[in-house]
């Protein structure tokens, strides 16, 4: 008889409840994002029910500026607020594999540090979800179809995503939106490497997940800035393609059955 590729979630939980029911842990990595961060956190326990929330974890990635104080004076108010730092600057894949490796519930939200990306749109992402026991898709991501960017970076992105589903086959419209939602265990199959939170639906695909795109809404920074411009994204996402490109190709997922 086959074994589908389930989300490994204990049996009994699984059967009891579907993914809309189920808590999230939302992970939000964050670099020197003061004036955002706190904002942000605010807005995401007012749009997102308590009891869907299981926890928020911001990960800070070596700030220098108070993006760790604005985390810290909120832990009181919200207890199930966490946060994480890094000794040393790692880049947001980084930042979001800690936070998905200290999770403590089955589904990860996610969203950027910065308050581009709306909380509220959560709540929708989770209710396209598969369910535990394999049906329907193990990841669903945002697509910014009102983008709240420069004219230049908006169009390096419609050209990346060309680029890159010419490639990879992967059909994802918007790969650089940070508003995704996914099952936690199928997220650490995927193997690690600094950019890898761009591909997260090319190797959801490839480990024989299905994904799933929705419209998000896309807002303006308020403070801070941008830490990418289109230079240097292209060409690390050149770079990365082809790497991905060939770890594809070389990815073997049998169907396991056992007798």
């Amino acid at each position: 008889m086959p074994i589908r590729r389930v989300y490994e979630i204990n049996a009994a939980s699984s059967q009891a409840r579907s993914s809309i029911a189920m808590k999230i842990s939302l992970v939000i990595p964050a670099c020197n994002e003061e004036g955002n961060i706190g904002r942000l956190i605010e807005e995401c326990y007012s749009v997102i029910p308590a009891g869907k929330l299981g926890e928020l974890l911001v990960v800070d990635d070596c700030s220098t500026d108070k993006t760790a104080k604005e985390v810290i004076g909120l832990k009181k108010k919200h207890p199930n607020l966490r946060l994480l730092k890094h000794v040393t600057n790692a880049g947001q894949s980084a930042a979001m594999r800690s936070g998905i490796l200290a999770a403590k519930f089955d589904v990860i939200a996610q969203l950027d540090g910065d308050g581009q990306n709306d909380p509220a749109d959560i709540v929708n992402l989770l209710k396209v979800l598969g369910a535990p026991s394999g049906d329907g898709p193990a990841l669903v991501g945002g697509i910014r179809t009102k983008r709240r960017d420069t004219g230049s970076k908006r169009l390096a992105s419609r050209a990346a995503n060309a680029i890159r589903d010419f490639v990879l086959k992967d059909n994802c419209p918007d790969t650089g939106c940070g508003t995704k939602v996914y099952w936690r265990a199928a997220a650490l199959r995927i193997p690690f490497f600094t950019g890898y939170h761009r591909y997260l639906p090319a190797f959801f695909q490839t480990y024989g997940y299905q994904t799933e795109f929705r419209p998000v809404n896309d807002r303006p920074r308020i403070a801070g800035q941008s830490k990418y411009n289109n230079f240097s994204r292209a060409i690390w996402g050149l770079y990365d393609l082809f790497g991905v490109r060939w770890l594809r190709k070389r990815t073997v997922a049998p169907e396991v059955t056992e007798e």
